[in-house]
């Protein structure tokens, strides 16, 4: 652990994000002292205490652990730029001068040590980085991940090289989901770059778009000049990566360097070749769901023949791949009800699950309940939200999800109902009159889409559909 000898208390200000709470089981494995904070007890936090990591929920500097009070020269604080800078732990370490560190600096150090492959990009990171490391671990390479979402091939975000002599190993591979939010990315110096896309997203940060996709270029060339940066076929033109060697995917196009072909629906499974410049490989069955998944998979592809996999455990690590929490996840599947929740919160991202959805169920009604997440981003593409979501059959909306930011006048739900006065559209927040409302329409495939606490829902619309039109 270069960088962090030195150190033996660390605190996570916002540990229950998906992003420090992967850092946070790092170091605890590492054998440090690993506390944190949060605003609210979540399945995550509470599995965080179960692995011995101390976390409060109250910003009462009364509980700061004693360790990291009495030894300030060896305690880390990390955090992000959602902790509010009038949180009273956040006020007791800066005035006290502690070392502190956003979670990207952190991550770029940990990465340092080991030769990364970074998934980056507007969509996507998650389920290709979770990929990623499936088909590593497939293949025998020992690796780390730091992942966006919990692989359910790991139950976790994280994953810790199996054998101890690989965790000191600079050689030993590490997968980083690249977060462009804050410009977090901009910490990473990676042998393999992934980008998936670069949309206009995170405005609050961004000027534009063509601030986005400027961002994305100095990270192109962060990388080794030895390495490679494959990059999604429609965007090839927009990513200059100067002296690294460049690489591109797609789903079906043959002009890319990695495509897929024969692509076929079977069991409700993606089927196709995936061609090479070094070969085909064919007949994958697809464990990730969904069309966009298919363009996932040649990401991979690409990336896991950078860095030497043979043909056939590419094969195996995307067959045996099962998919992330939240991305494409099917909650409830019979002959004439299926429910999926998905983490989709920008407009591109919700016309992706709803096409893959459609594909999948080509006749049967969907309806989407949607949770907007922050003002500024409805704000922003509230057309593009509007014109996504009219792809389903049916709308229920809830109230905007604010997480880091405050209420903006005028922006709420009620706008996105009046731009879609086309459609089915109602607006819900009680989870009992939600059911209720699902259960008393003719609705056969159900969408839960969003990225704040939407997924309290996923339990109790489970437990009440799966015993419901059997």
């Amino acid at each position: 652990m270069i960088g962090f000898d030195n150190i033996d208390n660390i605190y996570f200000l916002g540990i229950g994000g998906i992003g420090m709470s992967a850092l946070a089981r790092y170091f605890n494995v590492m054998g440090k002292k690993v506390y944190g904070y949060d605003r609210t007890l979540s399945t995550l936090t509470t599995e965080l205490q179960n692995e011995g990591i101390g976390v409060c929920y109250d910003d009462n500097t009364d509980a700061i652990p004693v360790e990291c009070i009495e030894n300030p020269e060896k305690t880390m604080v990390v955090f992000t730029p959602a902790v509010p800078k009038d949180n009273n732990i956040f006020g007791f370490f800066v005035q006290r001068k502690y070392l502190m560190l956003k979670r990207a600096r952190v991550l770029g150090m940990i990465a340092d040590n080991y030769c990364t492959i970074a998934v980056a990009g507007t969509h996507g990171k998650t389920t290709t980085s979770s990929i990623m490391s499936n088909i590593l671990t497939e293949s025998g390479k020992d690796n780390f991940a730091f992942l966006g979402g919990i692989s359910k091939n790991l139950g976790s975000n994280f994953r810790l090289p199996q054998k101890k002599e690989n965790i000191a190993n600079p050689k030993t591979l590490l997968v980083a989901e690249a977060d462009e939010f804050d410009r977090s990315f901009l910490w990473l110096k990676p042998y393999v770059s992934i980008i998936t896309y670069v949309d206009a997203d995170h405005l609050d940060i961004y000027k534009d778009r063509n601030d986005v996709i400027e961002t994305f270029n100095k990270f192109a060339v962060l990388g080794d000049k030895e390495g490679f940066v494959i990059v999604n076929k429609p965007i090839e033109k927009l990513i200059d990566t100067h002296d690294i060697k460049k690489l591109t995917y797609s789903a079906t196009d043959s002009s890319a360097d990695f495509y897929a072909r024969n692509i076929k629906i079977v069991n409700g499974c993606y089927v196709c070749d995936a061609v090479t410049p070094n070969g085909v490989i064919e007949n994958i069955t697809l464990g990730a769901h969904g069309w966009v998944n298919v363009e996932n998979s040649m990401a991979c592809v690409a990336a896991s023949c950078c860095v030497g996999i043979k043909h056939s455990f590419i094969k195996k690590g995307l067959e045996t791949f099962c998919g992330v929490k939240r991305r494409l996840d099917f909650h409830v599947q019979s002959s004439n009800f299926v429910y999926i929740d998905d983490y989709a919160h920008h407009p591109r991202e919700i016309e992706a699950t709803v096409t893959s959805v459609r594909k999948m169920f080509p006749d049967k009604k969907i309806t989407g309940i949607f949770q907007p997440h922050l003002y500024t981003r409805t704000r922003d593409f509230a057309e593009g939200f509007a014109k996504s979501l009219s792809l389903l059959d049916s709308v229920i909306l809830m109230d905007i999800y604010p997480a880091r930011e405050k209420p903006i006048e005028g922006v709420n739900s009620q706008m996105l109902a009046r731009l879609m006065y086309d459609k089915d559209v109602k607006i819900i927040n009680n989870p009992t009159d939600i059911i209720n409302t699902v259960k008393n329409s003719d609705t056969e495939v159900l969408l839960t889409l969003g990225a704040g606490n939407i997924d309290k829902l996923i339990e109790p619309l489970t437990k009440n559909f799966v015993n419901w039109r059997r």
